[in-house]
C-alpha cells in the first residue's frame, strides 16, 4: 500500500508542473479570455521586461504552456529577467497559459488505448492550437507592443505539443523550445513519421531547441528525433538537441532552461 501511494505521488508530480514554494512571484498582469473554440474561460498571465514601460520598442513574445502562477510561470519569468539584466538575451515578453484540462489540450490524436486512459478526454491539441492562433495571439497583439517574432515553450506533454506544432503548423511560431517532450504518444507517431516523411514547410526561418533527460520513455525518442533531423537537413530549420542523461524528467526544465533561452534569444 505504501509503495502504491508513493507511485501515485510520483505520477502526479512528474505529470504536471507546479510552482516551487521558493519561487518568487514576479510582477505580472492577468487577463481572462473566453474562448469560443474551447467554450471556456482561460486565464493568461503576462510578464513584461523592466524596459517595457520606459521604451517605445516592440518586443518578441514567448508563449508558455503550463503557464499559470501556480505552475511554471514564476521561475521562468524570473530566469528571463535575470538573463535580460545580464545582457545574455534580448528583452522579450512572456505570456503564460494556465491549464484547465491539460491532457485534453496538449495531446493529439492517438490510436493507442493506453494513451486514452490518462484522462477522460484526450487528443484535442488541434482545438487548443486554434485557440492560441485565432484568439490568444490576436489579443496579445492588441494589448501589448509586440513585433512579429513569436516563440513557444513547454515540458513533457507541453513539449509534445510544441513539437507537434512545429510539424503541423510551423508558421505559427518562429522559435520552438521543448523539454522532455512526450514523444511516446500515439506509438511514437511523430518520431516515426519524421524518419520516413520529414517535412516542415515554412516561408520563414525557424529555430528548434529540445532536450531529453535520462528517462527511458523519453531519451530514446528525443535521440531518434535528433538523428532524423540530422539525416534530413531542412534549409529553413536551425535546431539543437541537448542530450541530458543525468537529468530526470522532473529536473530537466529548471536545469536546462537557461541554455534554451540563451540559444534562442541570444543577443
Amino acid at each position: 500500500m505504501i509503495k502504491i501511494f508513493k507511485n501515485i505521488i510520483l505520477f502526479l508530480f512528474v505529470s504536471n508542473t507546479y510552482v516551487n514554494a521558493q519561487d518568487e512571484i514576479p510582477k505580472h498582469q492577468t487577463i481572462e479570455i473566453f474562448s469560443k473554440t474551447l467554450n471556456e474561460n482561460r486565464i493568461i498571465t503576462i510578464w513584461t521586461p523592466d524596459d517595457y514601460t520606459t521604451s517605445n520598442q516592440n518586443y518578441p513574445v514567448l508563449y508558455m504552456l503550463d503557464g499559470g502562477i501556480n505552475e511554471d510561470f514564476p521561475h521562468l519569468a524570473n530566469t528571463i529577467a535575470e538573463l535580460i539584466n545580464s545582457k545574455q538575451i534580448i528583452s522579450i515578453i512572456l505570456v503564460g497559459i494556465e491549464n484547465t484540462e491539460r491532457r485534453r489540450d496538449l495531446t493529439g490524436y492517438t490510436t493507442i488505448e493506453k494513451d486514452k486512459k490518462i484522462a477522460p478526454i484526450v487528443g484535442e491539441s488541434t482545438n487548443f492550437r486554434t485557440f492560441i492562433a485565432d484568439e490568444l495571439i490576436p489579443k496579445i497583439n492588441q494589448k501589448y507592443r509586440v513585433n512579429d517574432q513569436k516563440g513557444i515553450i513547454g515540458e513533457s506533454l507541453a513539449g509534445l505539443f510544441v513539437v507537434e506544432t512545429l510539424f503541423e503548423q510551423p508558421e505559427l511560431f518562429d522559435d520552438y523550445i521543448a523539454f522532455d517532450p512526450s514523444l511516446w504518444w500515439n506509438n511514437q507517431y511523430i518520431v516515426k513519421n519524421s524518419k520516413s516523411n520529414l517535412s516542415i514547410t515554412s516561408s520563414k526561418p525557424l529555430k528548434f531547441w529540445f532536450a531529453g533527460s535520462g528517462a527511458k520513455d523519453i531519451n530514446a525518442n528525443t535521440k531518434q528525433l535528433a538523428q532524423n533531423l540530422k539525416n534530413n537537413p531542412l534549409a529553413n530549420l536551425k535546431w539543437i538537441y541537448a542530450d541530458e542523461p543525468k537529468e530526470k524528467h522532473n529536473t530537466i526544465f529548471r536545469a536546462t532552461k537557461e541554455k534554451a533561452l540563451i540559444w534562442t534569444f541570444s543577443k
